[in-house]
């Protein structure tokens, strides 16, 4: 183990994961997130191949028993990812990012209605903490007429991502019992590129070269990242790990400022420090219980 690799390798993914955001956002205006969310998936496969065959784990990554377990994992991965690409087209960067906290703690909700696991008094107060984190990033656009619907279709469809990622995750916990890591993150990435055709037919454009590129670097991006993450947890345990999620917040901030001109309200900042707080406190209670998070949390991606 070596915690300080750990952490360069999963705080470069998810900065990663940020660039790959703010590629998406910028092509939202041109392109449908159906067909965003394909490129992404789609470029990302020869990024996750090439991984496999590089630690000779390609036979290990192609082989499943449980194909229909993946495909319900696609399934769940491919709606949150739409909505929170169409999400990014709606709502600030940094809003998004933050927004997107709410899947952790959903999770957790989650895990005690069809898992089974229990939830005692930390975890739920932290629960209800984060959820207040959240309506106080949302009370904006909620509140403010000017801004008009536009903005409230996108804080709905981010939450309902959210939800998606939450459910996602869950199903992750369970289907990593009998399937590795290597084939849980390829198989995602086939799925998410086949299920993303489905809507080909509403809607796709076919893109200019610079929106090709934003999208198609999403998905080379997209796919480091994914690498990036799985590979921290090689060298780090979950629960050390876990915090720098909330990096991202940090990320997003200073590229919505510096490329989308976008700057957080006071909403938002308040909202960021509550959300974190209250994943920091469940992380710590997981930890406290002995909760194993590992195999689970490095096959979530900030989209599904």
């Amino acid at each position: 183990m070596s915690p300080l690799r750990g952490m360069a390798l999963k705080l470069s993914a998810v900065f990663l994961f940020v660039i790959m955001a703010s590629l998406i956002k910028a092509s939202a205006d041109v392109v449908p997130a159906g067909e965003a969310v394909f490129f992404r998936s789609f470029f990302a496969i020869p990024v996750i191949l090439g991984w496999l065959l590089f630690r000779r784990e390609l036979a290990t990554g192609l082989r499943t028993r449980n194909p229909m377990g993946h495909f319900w994992r696609g399934l769940f991965g491919v709606a949150a990812m739409s909505c929170g690409f169409a999400a990014l087209g709606l709502l600030p960067l940094p809003e998004v990012t933050v927004l997107g906290y709410a899947a952790p703690i959903l999770t957790v909700i989650f895990a005690a209605l069809l898992l089974g696991e229990r939830i005692r008094l930390v975890r739920m107060s932290a629960v209800m903490l984060g959820l207040g984190g959240v309506v106080i990033v949302m009370l904006p656009q909620l509140g403010n007429e000017a801004l008009g619907t536009a903005a409230r279709w996108g804080v709905a469809l981010v939450l309902l991502s959210a939800t998606l990622r939450a459910l996602a995750h869950v199903h992750i916990r369970k289907l990593v019992q009998h399937e590795t890591t290597s084939s849980v993150v390829f198989y995602f990435a086939l799925t998410a590129s086949c299920l993303s055709l489905v809507t080909s037919p509403f809607g796709w454009v076919w893109p200019d070269a610079l929106t090709a590129a934003q999208l198609i670097g999403a998905g080379l991006f997209g796919g480091v990242a994914q690498i990036l993450l799985t590979s921290s947890y090689r060298h780090a345990e979950a629960a050390f790990l876990a915090p720098f999620d909330y990096a991202s917040i940090l990320f997003a901030l200073i590229i919505g400022y510096a490329i989308f001109d976008e700057i957080p309200t006071l909403h938002t900042i308040i909202g960021s420090v509550i959300i974190i707080g209250a994943g920091g406190l469940i992380i710590w209670r997981e930890r406290q219980l002995g909760v194993k998070r590992g195999p689970a949390r490095s096959n979530l991606t900030p989209q599904g």
